[in-house]
């Protein structure tokens, strides 16, 4: 990577961390308030370790996206770039149906097909740049956990 390429690094590690800024500030009062009062399982994390798993997460969600964005342009960069695009709006989605509108089965919903947008877009991301894939295993890892979370937290309160 040159000097030249900095600004674009850094800005491919700023939209998923704006997305998630913006969907974090538009619910922290739900966490807060609302969210306490539902009945969680007995392996709901405790609240502090959020912020600093979803901030990892979309650093290197961030950097993905640079060595995919750096890539050569062709039919896969731009198929691969549009499932990320997919899978940051769902991303986003689940954040303000779970928090801001209680949803929670169609909450449920959604990060089901944020999992399946993430592990496609791991597929797309290997052939292109294996490094960009490896790079979003943890954030499928922590999907999967957040799912069953997701569905504990709306059976227990259905």
């Amino acid at each position: 990577m040159t000097l030249k390429q900095l600004p674009t690094l850094l800005i491919c590690i700023a939209i998923p961390l704006v997305i998630g800024s913006i969907s974090g500030f538009a619910t922290a009062r739900e966490v807060g308030g609302w969210f306490r009062l539902l009945q969680k399982p007995t392996f709901n994390p405790p609240s502090y370790l959020f912020a600093p798993v979803w901030t990892t997460l979309y650093a290197l969600m961030g950097i993905s996206l640079y060595l995919i964005w750096s890539s050569p342009k062709n039919a896969a960069r731009s198929k691969a770039l549009q499932i990320f695009s997919l899978q940051l709006f769902l991303n986003f989605s689940w954040s303000i149906l779970f928090f801001s509108f209680h949803l929670l089965f169609v909450a449920v919903l959604d990060i089901l097909l944020l999992w399946l947008s993430i592990f496609y877009m791991i597929v797309l991301f290997k052939k292109i740049k294996p490094l960009a894939a490896y790079l979003n295993v943890p954030y499928l890892l922590w999907v999967s956990f957040a799912t069953v979370l997701n569905i504990a937290i709306w059976w227990l309160n259905k």
